[in-house]
């Protein structure tokens, strides 16, 4: 599994590729890539976000299903997804945590 990710100009927050070319602020709300077409058609999305100076650096990352969760495999993913690891109070993660409450 593979999605599309970036970090969005206005604020320089970590977004991902959603469905249809839309960028989302939560890795689970991100398009998942399952074949070649939906690479394809994710990084013609990508590229178009980046020509109109909405989203730079746009790479693929691997996602995995963890505790019936998504999210990145990679460790630098996991931070760029959930904020920093020594302020849990700050990022994505506190924001999760706040949603839930």
């Amino acid at each position: 599994m593979k999605t599309i990710t970036a970090n969005r100009l206005v604020d320089g927050d970590v977004v991902w590729l959603g469905h249809n070319g839309e960028w989302v602020e939560f890795v689970e709300a991100a398009w998942v890539l399952g074949s070649d077409e939906d690479m394809t058609k994710a990084l013609e999305f990508a590229k178009a976000g980046e020509e109109k100076q909405y989203v730079l650096g746009t790479y693929a990352i691997d996602l995995e299903l963890k505790d019936g969760h998504l999210q990145p495999k990679s460790l630098k993913e996991r931070i760029r997804a959930q904020g920093p690891t020594t302020r849990l109070d700050l990022g994505k993660q506190a924001e999760r945590h706040l949603r839930s409450a």
